[in-house]
């Protein structure tokens, strides 16, 4: 019996995006852009999303990498990863929700930072935020210099 293999790619699509692409400047402007990939829903569990960036902070990309339930989701650093090397970005910025309203980073949050930090590394690509949301405030870890 013969086994298919996947086949992955590297392209760059057209202008059809659901999203303009916007050059990120500080963490109101990631924000902003942000609140884009959630809807009602960001009360009611949490997701996780990345914006992937090339060197002039330019957005060439975003992808959804999980969605949990009320208090949680998996953040894979593998998958985090490969959307960074596909892309060639040079820079990643997580965003996630916090259903509670509560944006402080938890214990989970904070180390998920420095796990991602240093993964991208490894591929020539910064962390340059971890922004988390609730309704109507947000929290960057850029701004609080982690």
């Amino acid at each position: 019996m013969e086994r298919k293999s996947k086949k992955y790619e590297i392209r760059v699509e057209g202008k059809d995006s659901a999203f303009d692409s916007v050059q990120i400047l500080d963490s109101s402007t990631s924000e902003k852009y942000a609140r884009q990939f959630f809807s009602d829903d960001i009360s009611l569990y949490e997701s996780c999303f990345i914006m992937l960036l090339n060197r002039a902070n330019k957005v060439i990309g975003w992808g959804k990498i999980s969605q949990g339930g009320v208090s949680s989701t998996v953040v894979d650093i593998s998958i985090v990863c490969k959307f960074a090397v596909d892309t060639l970005a040079k820079g990643v910025i997580l965003v996630h929700n916090h259903p509670s309203g509560n944006c402080k980073p938890g214990t989970e949050d904070i180390r998920i930072t420095d796990r991602l930090k240093k993964a991208l590394g490894l591929f020539d690509c910064s962390l340059l935020d971890h922004i988390i949301l609730t309704e109507d405030k947000s929290y960057s870890f850029a701004d609080e210099n982690w």
